[in-house]
């Protein structure tokens, strides 16, 4: 496992869309899967679907297809306030009851959650604006910044979610479907 983690860090820095950084995340994955659990499997699942809609839009941006491309960035922004909201409100304040850490990974993850909604803000007004460079530039900081933050969610934070709330995993999951 140690030398595909070492491989997988090397993709990710190499990496310049979101495709290479899913493959080495997934390389990790697919040596030793029995390491997934219930919480990362489900959080993982939305990252990519999360993604799936980013590149869809982007796409669409670049063609200058506002049709699809403003309907699209909405359905994105939506996407990723409920991960956050998932994340927010039901498992950060788990892990945080359970470990007694409110200052540690969660904090991390918060804060990286409001950079991206400022970058949100900017390029709905890009859409608004069918200022395709601008939401082009924005997307790409922001597809950095989703990458190298679901790396630290999905390789650290929820797999030791997994770990200190692995009897309450089945309720935790049911409660962020409820959101």
């Amino acid at each position: 496992m140690q030398h595909s983690v070492r491989f997988a860090c090397l993709m990710l820095i190499k990496a310049v869309d979101g495709v290479a950084v899913q493959t080495a995340l997934q390389s990790i994955f697919d040596e030793d899967s029995s390491h997934m659990t219930a919480i990362t499997e489900t959080l993982s699942s939305d990252h990519r679907r999360c993604d799936e809609i980013f590149a869809l839009v982007e796409e669409w941006v670049s063609k200058k297809d506002w049709a699809r491309g403003g309907p699209g960035f909405t359905e994105f922004h939506e996407a990723m306030e409920h991960h956050f909201a998932m994340e927010e409100g039901v498992l950060f304040p788990s892990f945080e009851s359970r470990t007694g850490q409110t200052m540690g990974p969660t904090q991390v993850m918060r804060s990286e959650h409001i950079q991206m909604r400022q970058l949100f803000g900017e390029m709905k007004q890009a859409v608004e604006l069918q200022d395709h460079e601008r939401y082009l530039g924005l997307s790409e900081t922001l597809m950095m910044i989703m990458q190298q933050h679901n790396m630290k969610e999905e390789q650290m934070l929820y797999r030791m979610a997994d770990q200190v709330l692995a009897a309450d995993a089945e309720t935790i999951i049911q409660q962020m479907k409820e959101v």
